[in-house]
């Protein structure tokens, strides 16, 4: 696999080397000896997938405190514009984000670790979106920000006239009020 860094430090895109012939293609989409060699050291523990369609923008969404969680992203069916957003006070690059176009065909994923926000926008008719977590889920612990907050600058790709959202993700915070953020000071794998 090719590790690609992105502006952010931490937030890596991951192209794996895919085998193609007349008959398809293979590849490895998760090696956890090589991952942890190029990329963190991690244990993931739990796997989820999503499907939707065009229009539905999922996000930000974050685990908070103990049950914050990295995330390895990728997307089996369609296309989705992949984004993390940098929430650790004190960062050089608080309030930034990356944005990936995860694909079929492209086969990329990405790393988000701990102390980020993450959403993503469906840009194809629909998409199957899977993802591994290395904390498991604790509904106590849910935050996230506003999708469409203006100081995040972020391009979903999708006239806001056409975002689907679900009524929680319709009415997040901004960044600059949230009750919870993260310390960049703290070491959030400990």
């Amino acid at each position: 696999m090719e590790v690609i860094k992105t502006n952010i430090d931490g937030v890596v895109i991951i192209e794996p080397r895919i085998f193609a012939d007349e008959r398809g293609y293979f590849y490895e989409s998760w090696n956890e000896k090589e991952f942890n060699e190029k990329v963190r050291p991690i244990r993931f523990v739990q796997d989820n997938q999503s499907k939707s369609s065009y229009g539905v923008l999922r996000g930000l969404h974050f685990q908070k405190g103990e049950h914050s969680q990295s995330k390895l992203l990728r997307v089996v069916k369609g296309r989705v514009l992949d984004v993390a957003v940098d929430i650790r006070k004190g960062s050089p690059t608080f309030g930034q984000h990356v944005a990936v176009e995860l694909t079929e065909d492209n086969q990329r994923q990405v790393f988000i670790p701990r102390g980020f926000a993450h959403g993503f926008s469906v840009l194809s008719e629909t998409a199957i979106f899977q993802y591994k977590c290395d904390n498991l889920y604790c509904k106590e612990s849910e935050g996230a920000i506003a999708w469409n907050d203006e100081a995040l600058g972020i391009d979903w790709k999708i006239p806001a006239d056409q975002v689907i959202l679900s009524e929680k993700d319709a009415n997040h915070p901004l960044l600059k009020d949230s009750p919870y953020l993260f310390d960049y000071q703290e070491d959030l794998y400990k």
